[in-house]
C-alpha cells in the first residue's frame, strides 16, 4: 500500500468501523436484509432506525422523502449497506450512547456487473438524501501514508476513538468528518478502521464533492418523532414476533407499505429443484446470464458456499404457475472460496466478481415467441453496450487485483472486551479457569500483542475471571448482555491505575439493556458475532516473547500435508527416539488407517486421558475444518499444537510446487502392504494423490503456513529436497499437468465419483500407467533430489525439542510490528560511541576523569538520538518518521555534557534526501551514562545545568561523525 501511494499510483482511504450489525436496504419491494437472512428482528430493527432517521433529517417532509427515496433505488436497482448500531441486538464492544446507522457502501446493478460507488459518491449520494455517512481519511503522499501506518502501530494496544480521530486528523493529506460523531453516538471504544486502496484521483474528486455537497440540515431536530427504538422494544418484549410487528407499525406506510417479508411462511426454503431451474432458464437479462455463470461455476467447482431460495410474497398477486418469483440467498461460508475464484476468474476475465453474499430477485416464467424475440434482442444490445465498456463507472477504483487491497486494523481497546471477555465466556463457564487462561493467551500470541500488555491483560482477565465466577456461580453470563458485568469491573479496575486506565481505554456510562434488549429466538445470532466470533490475525506477527509450552500441558504434533511426506516414518522415528522430545512426558502415536470410527475425536479423548502426553496424530490434516477441530481440542483439555509440513516453494494457488508433489508419488508407488491401501497394488494413486493436492488448492504457500502460524503460534518444516537440484524433467511436468486437467474435467462432471467410474475410466487408466513408467523412468533423479531421511528427521527433532523447551519464537509473517512503538529515534553502532570516548579520555583529562569509573560497557550496549517521545510529544509526532523508517541519517556529535549524576553527547542531525531531520526533542543527544535511581530522560536538562554552572562541557574538535538508522522503539 505504501510503494502504491508513493509511486503515485493510488491514494490510500481509512474510514472508521463503527461497532454493530450489517444492515441492507433496497427499497421496501427490494427487500431489507441482514448477514445471510431477512424477515427477522435484525432487519426490522435496522428499517425503523432507517425510517427514523428519515424523520430527524426530513422533519415534515420525512414521509415524502421516504417515499422517493424507496421509488429512486427500486428503479436503479440500487442497494445501500449500513453499519446498525443499537443497544437492542446484543453487546459488541461498547453500549452505544444512541441508536443509528451509518451508511458504508452504495452498490448499482445496472446493466452490467455491479458497481460499488466510490466514497466521494457514495457521500454525495448521502447528503443528497440526507443519510449519516461515514468519517474518511485520505492518505496521497508517501510521508502522509507512512505516518498512518506508524500512527496505527502506536495506538493499536491504547487507542480511544478521542486520540484516533485526533492523529488522524494531524497526518491526513484530507479529512472529512462523518454527520454521525462516533464519540457522541457510540463512545470512545472504537473497533477499528478500514484501510483500503483507491484511485489516485480519489483526492481531487472527495474535494469537489464536499464543495459542492454541503453537510445538509436536519430539519427534525426537536421534532416529537414518537417511541424511541428502545422503548418500543421495551414495550413488547415479551414476544419477538411483537416486536418486530410494532416495529413496522412505528415505521409507517410511507416507508415500509408491505410486511410480508416478516411472514412465517417465508422461513421455509422453497423446493430445492429452484436452483437447478434457475440454472437450466434461458435468462432474460444480462445479469441474469451472469448471475447464473457464477452460480454455475461454484456449483461445478464445489465452492464452500450456500444457495437457499424462498418465495417472494411481494409478488404474490402476480404469481402463477407459469409465472414464479423467488428470494435467492447465496453466501460464501470460506476465505478459500475467494482464493479459488480469483484463480477461475484470471482464466474468464468476463466472471462476476464474488461477495461474501448476494439476496436476489428470481423471476422464473413462460415467454411466448413475441416476448422471447425482444428478449434476445434486448440482451444482445446489452452485451454490446457492456463490451464497449460502458456499463459502469471506474472513478476512483482500482481494477483486477488492486481492488482487494483493503485491510481492517482493530484496537486492543476493542478486542479485549468482545474476543477475550465475550467469547471466552463459554470457555471460562464450561472449561474452567485454566483453559480460559490458554484461550486468552493464544488469542493474544496470535495477535502479536506487546509482552507489557501481555502481563496487564493477564493479571486483569484473571481477576476478570474469578469475579465472573463467583457472581455467577455454574450459570453462564449471556454474551448478549456481558457489557452489564464487564463494564462495571471494567470501570472499577481502571480506577486503580493510570496504567489500568490505559489498558482499559474508557469505561462507565453503561446503558442499561435488560428492559429493552430485543427477543432473538432460540439464541439466535445472526450477525455471527456474539459468542462464536473468532479474531482474524492481524496483517502481522511480531511477537516479542518467546511461546513456551509448558511440560504440565499435552502437545498435539499433526501433518498437514499429502501421502508421500514420511509423516508415518517420521512419527515411528519419534517414537524411538531416545530421551523424547527432550523432558518427561510420555510419546504416544496413532496411525489413522489403523484407527476404527472417527479419528479427530479419538485424539481428542486420548488427550483428555493423558493430558500431559505429547500425541503424534499421524494423518493428514489437509484443510481448515480438521485445524479447527484440533484448536477445539486445545482449547478444551489446555494441549497445544505443532503443524508440521513439508517443506516446499510452492506455487501461487498450492503451498506444494509440482516438485514435491512428484516426490511423494514416487515414495507411495515404493510402499507395499500398506495399512491405508495406498500402494504400489493400488489402481488408482495417482488419482487419490492428485485428490489430496486438491484439497489444498487456492492456497499460497505464504497463506498456508500463515495461516497455520496465525492458528497454532508455531511451525515446524521436513526438509524434502536439495536446495541445488536440477529443474524437475520435462515428461514429469508434462505427466502431472496432464493428470490435473483430467482431474479437473472429471470433477467438473462427476464431483467426488472415484476415478473407476464416470465417463473418464478409459483416460484414467491410460493415464496412471502412463504415471507409473514416467515415475519409474525418473527413479534415478527423484532419489537424488531428496535430501537424506536422517537429515530430515534430525532437522524435524531439534524444531520439535526446541518448541517443547521454549526455545522457539514464532515466525513473523509480516516485518511489521504492532502496538510496541513508543519513540522514535536514530539508532546509533554503540561501540563507535565507546570508541569516542575511549578517543576523547585520552585527549581531555576531564573527560578521563569523569569516564574512568564509569562501567560504560554496561551502560552503552545501545545508543540513541531521541526523535520524538509518544508521552511527550504526542503520537502524530513521533508517526511523522515514519517515511524515514529504517533510513541512514549523519549524526555529528560535538560535545560531552556531564554532571556527577548523568552524562551525554551533543548531538547535530543530518538530512535524508535532502530533508533535514529535525528532533522534537529542544536539546537533541545520546545519553550515555545515568547514576543509579536517575531516569535517562534527565539528561535533557543538562544544557541548564551547564547555563547554571553545575554540568561540565568537554568539546569535540573535530566533531565526530556516524551514521544511524531511524528505527521505532
Amino acid at each position: 500500500m505504501i510503494e502504491m501511494v508513493s509511486k503515485g499510483l493510488a491514494t490510500l482511504e481509512v474510514s472508521l468501523k463503527h461497532s454493530g450489525s450489517l444492515f441492507m436496504y433496497a427499497g421496501n419491494e427490494g427487500g431489507a436484509y441482514a448477514k445471510n437472512s431477512f424477515g427477522n428482528i435484525y432487519t426490522a430493527v435496522g428499517v425503523f432506525v432507517l425510517g427514523r432517521m428519515f424523520h430527524e433529517a426530513w422533519g415534515s417532509k420525512a414521509g415524502e422523502k421516504q417515499a422517493q427515496f424507496n421509488d429512486f433505488i427500486e428503479r436503479n436497482r440500487i442497494c445501500i449497506s449500513m453499519e446498525l448500531v443499537t443497544a437492542v441486538l446484543g453487546d459488541h464492544g461498547q453500549r452505544p450512547r444512541e441508536d443509528y446507522a451509518v451508511v458504508t457502501a452504495v452498490t448499482e446493478l445496472g446493466n452490467g456487473k455491479p458497481k460499488f460507488y466510490s466514497t466521494p459518491e457514495v457521500i454525495a449520494f448521502c447528503r443528497k438524501w440526507r443519510l449519516p455517512t461515514n468519517h474518511v481519511w485520505l492518505f496521497s503522499t508517501r510521508k502522509s501514508v507512512t505516518s498512518f501506518f506508524a500512527a496505527y502501530d502506536l495506538l493499536c494496544e491504547e487507542g480511544t476513538a478521542t486520540s484516533v480521530c485526533r492523529a488522524l486528523d494531524e497526518v491526513a493529506d484530507i479529512s472529512a468528518p462523518g454527520s454521525k460523531d462516533h464519540i457522541t453516538v457510540q463512545g470512545e471504544i472504537l473497533e477499528g478502521l478500514v484501510a483500503r486502496i483507491v484511485s489516485h484521483e480519489s483526492s481531487k474528486h472527495m474535494e469537489e464533492v464536499l464543495k459542492d455537497h454541503p453537510p445538509p440540515s436536519a430539519d427534525g431536530a426537536g421534532m416529537d418523532l414518537g417511541p424511541s427504538l428502545r422503548e418500543i422494544c421495551a414495550a413488547n418484549r415479551l414476544d419477538e414476533k411483537q416486536q418486530i410487528k410494532a416495529l413496522l407499525q412505528k415505521v409507517g406506510s410511507s416507508f415500509c407499505p408491505d410486511h410480508s417479508d416478516w411472514c412465517d411462511s417465508h422461513s421455509r426454503n422453497a423446493d430445492r429443484s429452484v436452483l437447478t431451474k434457475f440454472l437450466q432458464a434461458h435468462p432474460a437479462d444480462y445479469s441474469t446470464a451472469k448471475l447464473q455463470e457464477m452460480i454455475r461455476l461454484m456449483k461445478e467447482k464445489r465452492f464452500p458456499a450456500a444457495f437457499k431460495c424462498y418465495h417472494n410474497f411481494h409478488k404474490a398477486e402476480s404469481m402463477s404457475s407459469d409465472n414464479l418469483f423467488y428470494k435467492m440467498v447465496i453466501h460464501v461460508h470460506s476465505d478459500s472460496g475467494f482464493r479459488r475464484y480469483q484463480k477461475e476468474m484470471r482464466h474468464k476475465p468476463g466472471l462476476w466478481p464474488l461477495y461474501r453474499g448476494f439476496f436476489v430477485d428470481v423471476n422464473l416464467f413462460k415467454a411466448n415467441k413475441e416476448r422471447a424475440a425482444g428478449i434476445a434482442k434486448s440482451n444482445n444490445d446489452i452485451v454490446g453496450h457492456v463490451n464497449n465498456g460502458s456499463s459502469t463507472s471506474t472513478i476512483d477504483g482500482l481494477a483486477n487485483e488492486d481492488a482487494n487491497l483493503m485491510i481492517k486494523l482493530k484496537f486492543l481497546t476493542y478486542k479485549l472486551r468482545t474476543f477475550l471477555i465475550r467469547n471466552g465466556l463459554s470457555i471460562l463457564f464450561k472449561d474452567g479457569p485454566a483453559a480460559y487462561r490458554a484461550y486468552y493467551l493464544r488469542q493474544m500470541k496470535i495477535w502479536g500483542t506487546s509482552a507489557g500488555k501481555q502481563r496487564e491483560l493477564s493479571k486483569m482477565l484473571d481477576e476478570w475471571a474469578v469475579y465472573i465466577r463467583r457472581k455467577c456461580g455454574n450459570r453462564q453470563l449471556s454474551s448478549a448482555i456481558y457489557l452489564s458485568e464487564a463494564e462495571p469491573f471494567l470501570e472499577q479496575y481502571a480506577k486503580r491505575s493510570p496504567e489500568n486506565q490505559a489498558l482499559i481505554g474508557s469505561a462507565g456510562n453503561l446503558v442499561k439493556t435488560e428492559d429493552f434488549l430485543a427477543v432473538v429466538e432460540g439464541g439466535m445470532d445472526e450477525e455471527g458475532d456474539l459468542a462464536t466470533e473468532q479474531e482474524e490475525a492481524p496483517a502481522s506477527l511480531s511477537p516479542s516473547v518467546k511461546d513456551t509450552i509448558q511440560k504440565t500441558e499435552g502437545l498435539i504434533v499433526f501433518f498437514p500435508g499429502i501421502p508421500g511426506c514420511a509423516k508415518s516414518a517420521l512419527c515411528k522415528e519419534l517414537l524411538n527416539t531416545p530421551g523424547g522430545l527432550g523432558d518427561d512426558r510420555p510419546v504416544q502415536s496413532l496411525m489413522g488407517d489403523l484407527i476404527k470410527g472417527r479419528y479427530w475425536p479419538k485424539i481428542a479423548d486420548e488427550c483428555r486421558k493423558k493430558p500431559y502426553s505429547i500425541i503424534l496424530a499421524d494423518k493428514n490434516a489437509p484443510n481448515e475444518e480438521v485445524w479447527k477441530q484440533i484448536e477445539n481440542m486445545c482449547h478444551s483439555t489446555r494441549a497445544s499444537a505443532v503443524p508440521v509440513i513439508p517443506d516446499s516453494e510452492g506455487t501461487d494457488s498450492n503451498p506444494f510446487a509440482l516438485d514435491a508433489l512428484a516426490v511423494f508419488m514416487f515414495r507411495v508407488l515404493q510402499r507395499d502392504n500398506h495399512p491405508g491401501n495406498l500402494d504400489k497394488s493400488s489402481p488408482n494413486v495417482g488419482y487419490v494423490m492428485l485428490m489430496f493436492y486438491h484439497l489444498y488448492d487456492g492456497k499460497s504457500r505464504k497463506y498456508f503456513e500463515d495461516e497455520l502460524v496465525e492458528r497454532f503460534g508455531s511451525l515446524v518444516k521436513i526438509p524434502l529436497l536439495k536446495p541445488d537440484r536440477s529443474p524437475l524433467p520435462a515428461s514429469l511436468i508434462s505427466v502431472l499437468e496432464e493428470g490435473l486437467n483430467l482431474y479437473n474435467l472429471h470433477t467438473k462432471r462427476h464431483g467426488r465419483l472415484e476415478s473407476n467410474k464416470g465417463s473418464y475410466v478409459q483416460e484414467w487408466a491410460k493415464w496412471e500407467k502412463k504415471l507409473r513408467d514416467t515415475l519409474s523412468a525418473n527413479a534415478e533423479y527423484l532419489n537424488s533430489i531428496q535430501v537424506p531421511f536422517e537429515f530430515a528427521v534430525q532437522q524435524v527433532s531439534e524444531q520439535l525439542r526446541k518448541i517443547a523447551k521454549g526455545d522457539y519464537t514464532i515466525p513473523s509473517t509480516e516485518k511489521r510490528k504492532l502496538g510496541t512503538v513508543v519513540f522514535a529515534a536514530v539508532d546509533l553502532p554503540a561501540a563507535e560511541i565507546q570508541g569516542l570516548l575511549n578517543k576523547l579520555s585520552g585527549m581531555n583529562s576531564e573527560a578521563e576523569a569523569f569516564l574512568e569509573d564509569k562501567p560504560m560497557d554496561n551502560f552503552l550496549r545501545k545508543a540513541h538520538v531521541t526523535l520524538a517521545h509518544k508521552k511527550s510529544h504526542g503520537v502524530s509526532a513521533v508517526a511523522s518518521y515514519g517515511l524515514y523508517l529504517h533510513r541512514q541519517v549523519p549524526v555529528e556529535l560535538n560535545a560531552l555534557l556531564f554532571t556527577d549524576k548523568m552524562a551525554a553527547l551533543q548531538a547535530q542531525l543530518g538530512s535524508i534526501d535532502d530533508e533535514k531531520i529535525v528532533s522534537k526533542n529542544e536539546w537533541p543527544h545520546v545519553t550515555i551514562w545515568t547514576g543509579e535511581g536517575v531516569p535517562p530522560k534527565e539528561a535533557n536538562t543538562l544544557p541548564q545545568l551547564l547555563s547554571e554552572g553545575k554540568a561540565t562541557v568537554v568539546e569535540i574538535n573535530p566533531p565526530l561523525t556516524v551514521s544511524g538508522t531511524v528505527e521505532f522503539y
